[in-house]
């Protein structure tokens, strides 16, 4: 914990909440706070640009640094022409699949099988709401075979080891009709990248105290 005031602002995608906030209580980053936006985002990736564009514009003159837990996360370059404006950092990749597995793995597992649908610890949470729900597979089951029909297996990149969360993403798999291959990621990128910033921001806190 910096001890000269310094102040971390991390604007998250909500799917990565609970993950955020274990390393802050694990770490003692208690200048580190976090605001989240729905997850649900993902579902129309053209509004995260401006969404967290948003937050930035009504908090970045309150923090000494900022950073955005997104990856590109289907913006499409977007995202990253409003942080290149705002002179705020992202995490690296296209979406969380790459900085849980760190990108070289998830290359891999993406050359090995491109028809690939991939769950998290968050969307095995909530695999009822963001994909039968927010696909409309509970209104029209008929769907499922046109959205996964060139899908062959679901990846379940594993933050935890929760048994529960093992048999939700099997039943997952199993509701969509696909094997299940399950790989223990950790937090992969997402822990190096936070602790580089708070790092950074005690650096810098340490750098202007010293000039006064």
């Amino acid at each position: 914990m910096t001890g000269h005031g310094g102040r971390l602002l991390v604007i998250a995608c909500g799917a990565l909440a609970r993950e955020i906030n274990w390393l802050r209580v694990n770490h003692n980053w208690r200048h580190v706070e976090v605001t989240c936006l729905d997850a649900a985002l993902h579902n129309r990736p053209e509004s995260i640009p401006d969404a967290v564009d948003n937050l930035i514009q009504q908090h970045q003159s309150h923090y000494d640094q900022l950073f955005v837990a997104y990856g590109d996360c289907g913006t499409g370059g977007r995202l990253d022409a409003v942080l290149q404006r705002r002179g705020v950092e992202r995490l690296p990749g296209a979406h969380c699949y790459s900085f849980y597995a760190t990108e070289h793995r998830f290359e891999a597992l993406a050359a090995d099988e491109p028809g690939t649908f991939y769950l998290t610890d968050f969307l095995v949470r909530h695999f009822d709401r963001l994909v039968v729900q927010g696909l409309k597979l509970d209104q029209h089951p008929e769907l499922q075979a046109q959205l996964f029909a060139h899908y062959q297996r679901v990846v379940y990149l594993a933050q935890t080891d929760e048994p529960e969360l093992h048999r939700a993403a099997a039943a997952a798999a199993q509701r969509l009709g696909l094997p299940l291959t399950t790989v223990a990621t950790g937090l992969g990128e997402l822990a190096s990248e936070l602790t580089a910033q708070v790092l950074k921001l005690d650096t810098d806190s340490e750098a202007q105290h010293a000039t006064h």
